[in-house]
């Protein structure tokens, strides 16, 4: 009976032991997944960042901007899908990047620093960059930080450069300074270029986007050392996602994919601008001759004037075949692989194919603008949309009409497209931020070209005669335009 009693202690405890490490199996299986996990399981890597210049816009090629580059390239390395979101402002991104169920990370370049910073943890520095106060030439400029009392400064709200100013405060005590949540730092750098306000405080990487599109916006001094831009994800005890992260930066430092990024958006100076007589006068001789006979082709073809396919394919180009931009858009009508897949260029480098394609490609456009768009305003929409792209060009058009003003007339849409640069505009438009000054000045050069070129084509009487080449070539000036010539913003 006493062995009896043993055995069904003993078979007790086996099954109690035996249910004890079942239920603490069923316990470990039950353990929430780690933040890692979430997105891997989803698929979908959730990104917070600002519509802006140096985060994420969208152009005529797509999703663009330095943030976006390396935040989908972090999305790839984890082979899940990159999903952009967009925030009104600085205390909205650090307010949805805290929600339970929101961002799974914030790439807005943010400076840690600022009085937010406890509701978040920051990756490892990916960019340094150095906080510098700007003012207009012109206007007495600042040396040291004492000069910015009784100044007008706005900077943005919840920004390290706030957190600048209120440590400032404290030793100046009269410093006064304005912080906006319903501006972005172009907005600030525009209203520094007018005159509306006296300083601004720009980290150093904006400023050399921007100041070219600012030609009145001069440093003063920098404020403070360099500091370093960093990712920011939501507090907790919960590094799995930023730990790779952190690898993923680290790698990217070493491997040269930061450099590239920062070579590609903050290493040159994108800007659309005129080129000088002498040197159009100069091309027109050395280089139109070479591919007059393909732009002929395509615009027979197509039943467009060759000449302002010819004026397109001078301004992306100046007609170098082998032209290639920072984006990575190629060739003498500067083709992305997608529009050049799409039109059937195998070769973007082949000028022939080249002005093939993007010759077919402006038509397609053109054809595709609304009927209620008549000629010959619908000539310089579609060279909108071909720089822009179409849902930007809605946007403007949409501004337009909500002004009272013409969709279908460039005069009154050219007004509005420079406002898509402006957040209190393009904050409430569908496609968001884009360069719509840029794209004035697109239309204006190509239109500009295209005059010429029908001027020096037409054919010219010489004694009574017809002159025996269709091709008038103005003579070349030998004096070379000064340095603020019109001339002077070309890009290769």
């Amino acid at each position: 009976m006493l062995a009896l009693t043993v055995s069904r202690v003993r078979c007790t405890a086996w099954i109690l032991a035996t249910c004890i490490f079942l239920l603490l199996c069923g316990c470990s299986e039950a353990k929430a997944p780690t933040a890692l996990e979430r997105v891997q399981k989803d698929g979908v890597l959730r990104v917070i960042t600002r519509n802006s210049p140096a985060t994420y816009f969208q152009d005529r090629n797509g999703d663009t901007g330095f943030e976006y580059e390396l935040a989908k390239r972090f999305a790839d390395s984890l082979g899940v899908q990159l999903q952009i979101e967009t925030a009104d402002n600085i205390d909205d991104l650090y307010d949805r990047i805290g929600r339970d169920g929101g961002p799974n990370l914030a790439a807005a370049g943010l400076t840690p620093g600022g009085e937010r910073d406890s509701q978040v943890r920051y990756s490892h520095s990916y960019l340094d960059v150095t906080p510098q106060v700007v003012y207009r030439n012109g206007a007495q400029r600042p040396t040291r930080p004492d000069d910015l009392v009784g100044k007008r400064i706005v900077v943005l709200k919840g920004s390290s450069h706030a957190a600048q100013l209120a440590e400032l405060k404290k030793q100046y005590p009269k410093l006064e300074y304005r912080e906006s949540d319903a501006d972005e730092m172009v907005d600030l750098l525009r209203m520094v270029d007018v005159g509306e306000i006296d300083l601004t405080l720009v980290d150093s990487n904006e400023l050399a986007m921007n100041q070219v599109y600012f030609p009145n916006v001069r440093v003063a001094f920098d404020l403070g050392d360099a500091k370093g831009l960093a990712w920011a994800l939501p507090a907790g005890d919960d590094n799995s996602l930023l730990e790779k992260v952190n690898a993923f930066l680290d790698k990217a430092k070493q491997d040269g994919l930061l450099q590239r990024l920062k070579d590609r958006y903050y290493g040159h100076v994108d800007v659309l601008g005129y080129v000088g007589a002498y040197t159009f006068a100069q091309h027109l001789q050395q280089r139109l001759p070479k591919y007059e006979q393909h732009f002929r082709q395509s615009g027979t073809k197509l039943e467009a004037d060759w000449r302002l396919l010819a004026a397109i394919g001078y301004q992306e180009s100046m007609w170098q075949p082998d032209a290639t931009s920072k984006t990575g858009v190629r060739g003498l009508m500067m083709l992305t692989n997608r529009t050049a897949q799409a039109m059937g260029v195998a070769n973007r480098l082949d000028p022939k194919q080249s002005i093939q394609g993007g010759s077919k490609y402006y038509v397609q456009i053109k054809d595709e603008l609304p009927d209620s768009i008549k000629d010959p305003d619908r000539m310089w929409f579609a060279l909108a949309a071909y720089n822009i792209g179409g849902a930007h060009l809605d946007d403007a058009r949409k501004m337009a009409e909500q002004q009272g003003l013409n969709p279908n007339k460039w005069l009154d849409v050219k007004k509005m497209l420079p406002r898509l640069s402006q957040k209190q505009y393009y904050r409430k438009t569908r496609y968001g931020y884009a360069r719509g000054g840029e794209t004035v000045h697109f239309v204006q050069n190509v239109r500009r070209y295209y005059d010429i070129l029908t001027w020096v084509t037409q054919p010219q009487m010489e004694g009574g005669q017809l002159a025996e080449s269709g091709l008038h070539l103005p003579g070349v000036n030998k004096t070379k335009p000064d340095d603020d010539d019109d001339g002077r913003n070309q890009k290769l």
